[in-house]
């Protein structure tokens, strides 16, 4: 062999030893992000070199190097996952319950980039992981016909690996906290999916047992129900990503408070009242119909799994009991481009909003395709200022979704029109893409994005004068780690809002506080009690 070909063989060589070594680290490295865990013995490695030099038959080597590969690469994926996650929605990927929120990000992501790029995006990480398994498996087999060539040495180098990893493992060596030097990731992450699926299993048996107790508030007649709101007509307005952090404790919470302490003035100059709270969400960061469903509902419906099984049943929902009582029930959900099934099917809406049946003419603002001020406009224009009978409605208000660029800006209420008004806002913006490269400028447009949402809030109240509206304003969950910080609680507040004391008076024994801000020592209830509650203090 010339000098060429030794130099090519050693490369080649080398070059595999690098691979399967960054394969079987690659997980503790994405999940500490420091090149601190490249720094450690992977078990997996040598396992997997002495199961190849164990097979005589090639086939048998080159089905089996493609496993070893496939569980490198998911080990891999799986810690992305968990990281992308928790960063998002404040816990790591759970394998049985999350799938589904995979096409949710895709969702944003596509709301975000277009469909075409977002589109792009998941075909070159598809032929990246491709890519991956098969250099990790020809790796594998390079490695294995250069240990058969010297097998002697080969033992003695796998004993040696072997003898160090036991030994370090003993030991508890670490040079990244939770990333111990004696590796084994993708072990490691077979046991905690396992785990996973045990303790999903569990808890949804105690789901079942809570689901199909029997609920007393479905059995009252309708005389008994909602008797102190009659003739109101109530808003569920969901503020999306009104967390706890947009009001207390960040660089960002003291703009928002300004608005909210002017809004309280504002407010009582036009004979309103306030009380607030905090209510703990089911989720974190996104997926806002899972905490929809639980305030609905009044069961903890904090997975997909568990918010497809309940909205193919019959649970009575605060929807269902207002309808019940005689209301006229809508839902507005601007986000959404279709009709949406389940809002007929479990919730029972009467009337259904979305993107395409509110007039809207107006540009998008990323994931927000309507802003929150054209929301209310239409309401007043198409309901409340005409005649009818007390409704109920449930609205989402996107103008504080992710990813807060760019945000839309009050205009007269007399101009919005069509909503075409808005058409030059959009480009006075910075794009997503600009934004998110500094976690601060992120916070800072988020808290923007609050002011916003609440400013639209509160300037509607104090333009249209109706006696006898009655408003539940919250939040669906925090925002992501981004802005929340890691460790985050799943807090949101919670303010009901009228002018008509008597209302207020019913929930007096709540101690809720007065105002739209909420203090640190405001109570804080699950999102889940509050249907009983509410069914409770407005009931005969």
């Amino acid at each position: 062999m010339n000098t060429f070909h030794r130099v090519r063989a050693a490369s080649a060589t080398v070059a595999s030893v690098v691979v399967l070594f960054l394969a079987s680290l690659a997980p503790g490295l994405v999940h500490s992000g420091s090149a601190l865990a490249l720094i450690r013995v992977p078990l997996e490695a040598a396992l997997a070199l002495v199961v190849l030099a164990l097979l005589p038959w090639r086939a048998a080597r080159w089905i089996v190097a493609a496993l070893f590969a496939v569980v490198f690469v998911s080990a891999s994926v799986s810690a992305g996952l968990d990281r992308g996650f928790t960063t998002t929605v404040g816990a790591p990927f759970n394998v049985v319950t999350d799938w589904p929120e995979l096409s949710y990000a895709f969702g944003v992501l596509r709301d975000s980039t277009g469909s075409l790029a977002a589109g792009a995006i998941l075909v070159l990480i598809l032929v990246v992981l491709a890519g991956c398994v098969v250099a990790i498996a020809a790796s594998m087999l390079h490695l294995d016909a250069v240990i058969r060539r010297h097998r002697r040495r080969a033992l003695v180098g796998a004993g040696a690996v072997t003898a160090s990893w036991i030994v370090l493992g003993l030991l508890g060596a670490q040079l990244v906290p939770g990333e111990p030097v004696a590796a084994s990731d993708s072990f490691a992450t077979a046991v905690t999916k396992a785990e996973q699926v045990n303790a999903a299993a569990r808890e949804q048996a105690a789901f079942d047992r809570v689901g199909a107790a029997s609920d007393g508030f479905s059995q009252l007649p309708a005389s008994s129900l909602l008797t102190g709101l009659k003739g109101k007509d109530v808003i569920v307005a969901f503020i999306e990503s009104y967390g706890q952090v947009a009001v207390q404790g960040t660089s960002f919470s003291p703009g928002v408070d300004a608005v909210l302490r002017q809004g309280n003035t504002d407010l009582a100059a036009h004979g309103y009242s306030e009380r607030s709270a905090f209510l703990t969400s089911s989720t974190f960061g996104g997926i806002s119909w899972l905490a929809h469903s639980t305030l609905q509902t009044g069961l903890w419906i904090d997975s997909q799994q568990k918010y497809d099984q309940v909205t193919k049943g019959n649970r009575f929902t605060l929807s269902d009991a207002f309808a019940k009582a005689g209301w006229q029930t809508l839902s507005d959900v601007p986000s959404d481009a279709a009709p949406w099934a389940i809002g007929h099917s479990f919730y029972h809406f009467g009337t259904e909003l979305n993107a395409l049946n509110v007039g809207y003419q107006g540009p998008g603002f990323s994931y927000a395709r309507i802003p929150d001020q054209y929301t209310w406009a239409h309401l007043q224009q198409q309901v409340l200022s005409k005649p009818h009978q007390p409704l109920m409605a449930e609205i989402d208000f996107v103008s504080s979704h992710t990813p807060w660029t760019p945000l839309p800006k009050l205009v007269p209420w007399a101009s919005i029109g069509d909503g075409s008004v808005f058409d030059p806002q959009p480009a006075q913006g910075l794009s997503p893409a600009v934004v998110w490269q500094d976690p601060r400028h992120v916070q800072q447009l988020y808290g923007q994005s609050i002011q916003y949402s609440m400013s639209s809030l509160f300037s509607f109240l104090t333009t249209f004068n109706d006696p006898n509206l009655v408003l539940v304003v919250l939040g669906d969950h925090q925002p992501a780690t981004v802005v929340s910080g890691t460790g985050a609680n799943h807090d949101v507040p919670v303010s009901i809002i009228s002018k008509d004391p008597a209302v207020m008076g019913r929930i007096s024994s709540w101690n809720w506080q007065p105002g739209m801000l909420p203090s640190p020592s405001a109570p804080v209830w699950r999102m889940d009690a509050f249907r009983n509650r509410f069914l409770s203090a407005y009931g005969r």
